[in-house]
């Protein structure tokens, strides 16, 4: 960056991008000064060396920016039904489950049943595997569905 830059002569990148060739680097410095910026060394290793005529601490910042960019952690969300409940409702949970995984989070569905709806596993049997079928184009099993005490449990993940 500016008098570090000891090789002479070097190809020179203007402030906008433009190329002005190969210049003495005492004038690629008064050119730098002139606009107000720093002439930085961007390739080292060629010969003669790239400088570009830039704003270095702008460009730092927007360097430490970039690796500061936070990537996103996946959650497990939950979708609780019961195997009573209504055919609409149950289509609103695929909705809400859809927009968990696009986001790429994870979903456990859960049936819960209660009293004599644990002689009817296979209705909820049939829910879980009706929202798993219609959820198969975003989603991909990670754990069949089976029984937790007096709940069914599945886990879907998003497709990579």
């Amino acid at each position: 960056m500016n008098e570090q830059i000891r090789i002479s002569p070097i190809r020179l990148i203007g402030a906008a991008g433009e190329q002005h060739g190969i210049v003495p680097t005492n004038q690629a410095l008064e050119m730098a000064r002139e606009a107000g910026l720093d002439l930085v060394e961007v390739a080292a290793t060629e010969r003669p060396p790239v400088c570009k005529i830039m704003d270095y601490g702008k460009f730092k910042y927007a360097q430490s920016k970039k690796t500061h960019q936070k990537t996103h952690q996946q959650k497990l969300k939950e979708i609780r039904v019961r195997p009573k409940t209504g055919e609409h409702d149950i289509d609103t949970k695929i909705n809400q489950a859809r927009k968990f995984l696009e986001h790429r989070d994870k979903v456990q569905l859960n049936v819960l049943f209660r009293g004599r709806e644990l002689q009817h596993i296979e209705e909820g049997q049939r829910i879980i595997l009706h929202m798993m079928e219609k959820l198969a184009d975003i989603s991909k099993v990670e754990q069949a569905p089976r029984m937790e005490g007096k709940r069914m449990v599945c886990m879907l993940a998003p497709k990579a």
